[in-house]
């Protein structure tokens, strides 16, 4: 496997991210490793909140929520996906594979980090990696919270603005990451941060996988991880520990996607659906702070 890595460099002086980096290596799944990046931030014996970002953004994504995190006493892991971020790059779009994903996130967090009593929130390819993560290892898991996203199964009906990333990102000759994450905030960033989100990718060789991610989106019942995200809905049928979902009122991505999570998880029933006001699909970048006060209550409940 080919692997990219990203020059440190590139993440020197971003806006707002004064984190210390730190890294573990995980199975590549070829009989190597990758080299993977995530934050540690709080209280090392504090509650561990498992913050994991989407497509095609990467940790810095959770920049204004993890001190508000830290200030009510939790540990805050944030990792990059393979792919993104100051994670390595392979550079083969067929190197990635939604089952991989998963398993690079599994391996990192209960492997190699042994977290334990862990409250999950995801957004975006952060849900759809991390609730397979949760489903397929629950009693590592205390509480889940989700932020536009879903557990696709293939069977459902398909918005025609996905349908429409989609082909937007197999056919645009420019990925342009910053640019893209601009657009799906509601209200656009300012220059340098566009710049932060560039930042992981020098150049179109380091995209692979941000160019892949929609295409393994389940779109019909056949595709290869249809069984095992309906085998991750039925445990979540039986979830009867907290469950948080924290959906924007601008996202025409998700929009709605909470309704599944409300009619069939136990513990998303007893809680009640937050929406996040002035959100658009980014709502970590819209609305960070007000997300991280909901989930720090949730974990202090």
């Amino acid at each position: 496997m080919k692997v990219l890595r990203t020059p440190d460099e590139r993440f020197e002086a971003l806006p707002g991210f004064d984190f210390e980096p730190h890294y573990a290596d995980v199975a590549d799944g070829e009989g190597g490793t990758l080299r993977m990046h995530y934050l540690d931030e709080g209280p090392a014996d504090g509650p561990v909140v498992l913050l994991m970002h989407g497509e095609p953004s990467w940790c810095y994504l959770y920049r204004t929520m993890i001190p508000e995190l830290v200030d009510a006493g939790l540990r805050c892991i944030a990792p990059d996906l393979v792919g993104f971020g100051r994670s390595d790059k392979p550079a083969e779009r067929d190197d990635y594979t939604y089952a991989r994903h998963v398993e690079w996130v599994r391996a990192l967090v209960l492997d190699v980090l042994g977290l334990d009593d862990v409250t999950f929130f995801g957004q975006d390819w952060g849900g759809l990696v991390g609730l397979r993560v949760v489903a397929e290892n629950p009693d590592r898991f205390a509480r889940v919270a989700i932020g536009n996203t879903g557990l696709p199964s293939g069977r459902e009906s398909i918005s025609e603005a996905f349908l429409q990333w989609q082909q937007f990102s197999q056919t645009t000759p420019d990925f342009a990451v910053g640019a893209i994450v601009s657009m799906g905030c509601a209200d656009p960033m300012p220059p340098e941060v566009v710049a932060a989100y560039d930042a992981p990718f020098p150049d179109d060789s380091y995209k692979a996988g941000a160019r892949v991610f929609p295409m393994l989106v389940p779109t019909s019942a056949a595709d290869p991880a249809s069984a095992a995200n309906l085998a991750a809905r039925a445990v979540l049928e039986a979830w009867d520990k907290p469950f948080l979902t924290l959906f924007s009122d601008k996202d025409p991505i998700t929009g709605g996607g909470e309704r599944w999570f409300q009619a069939h998880v136990p513990g998303a029933a007893d809680q009640p659906h937050t929406t996040i006001a002035g959100g658009g699909h980014f709502l970590q970048e819209d609305r960070g702070p007000e997300v991280a006060r909901h989930l720090a209550a949730l974990v202090r409940a």
